[in-house]
């Protein structure tokens, strides 16, 4: 099956940007943020939504790595900052493709160990077709697609874009 450019670097510049716009405008009476990005391409749109932020704004942003086991979402789940970081702040989840919901809710389930004052979650593509009762709080663009479809993101620094195949 050939695969169709979905979204090109600059349309995925834009959409970061107005996301970032959208958590700035959710958090902006916060004076710290947590931007939590799951491991891979997750953890590469959270730094790029950090930069933005860091730009357009006077929070304090946190950025943090979340591993999970994608293949085994139940493996534990472990970040790069002490839970006593985040508790009582506002946390966003981040990734780049929202597909069956299973490593999102994981993630979730994760940060509810902790007392939170706010949690959002954003990713650049979502997927209309989830196993799980899941949703993206910030988004890029949703998709309907079929099941038997791959969308897949790259990152690269100046010629970022995602595939639909």
């Amino acid at each position: 099956m050939e695969s169709s450019i979905i979204l090109t670097n600059n349309q995925i510049k834009n959409k970061t940007r107005r996301i970032a716009y959208q958590m700035y405008e959710t958090n902006s009476n916060e004076k710290e943020i947590i931007i939590a990005g799951i491991n891979g391409n997750g953890y590469i749109f959270a730094q790029n939504l950090a930069k933005i932020l860091n730009e357009i704004s006077d929070l304090k942003v946190v950025l943090c790595e979340v591993k999970i086991d994608k293949k085994k979402p139940r493996n534990p789940i472990t970040t790069d900052i002490d839970s006593a970081s985040y508790k009582n702040k506002s946390v966003v989840l981040v990734d780049d493709v929202l597909n069956s919901g299973s490593t999102l809710i994981y993630g979730i389930k994760f940060f509810l160990e902790v007392p939170l004052k706010r949690f959002k979650t954003a990713v650049l593509i979502n997927r209309n077709h989830k196993k799980f009762p899941v949703k993206a709080d910030f988004k890029g663009i949703s998709l309907s697609t079929s099941m038997n479809e791959h969308v897949s993101v790259v990152f690269e620094a100046n010629n970022s874009y995602a595939t639909l195949g």
